[in-house]
């Protein structure tokens, strides 16, 4: 899948956790979201996008969630 795509879908994710008052249960959650509903391939692909390009396009919460937990 196109990373652009990725971007905009963990970023929609993002957005949604983000409200939670409590962050790091914010970040759980995008992460279990991933894990739950994404592909093996599209998490790979997400993670390396992390390692490789600084997460770029990617809100902080998304990159911390993406280091963190997945």
């Amino acid at each position: 899948m196109n990373i652009d795509q990725l971007v905009t879908m963990a970023n929609q994710i993002g957005s949604f956790f983000k409200s939670y008052p409590d962050q790091e249960k914010a970040k759980e959650e995008i992460a279990n979201h991933l894990k739950k509903f994404w592909a093996p391939p599209m998490r790979n692909q997400i993670k390396e996008h992390v390692a490789k390009n600084a997460g770029r396009d990617l809100e902080v919460i998304v990159i911390d969630a993406i280091k963190k937990y997945l």
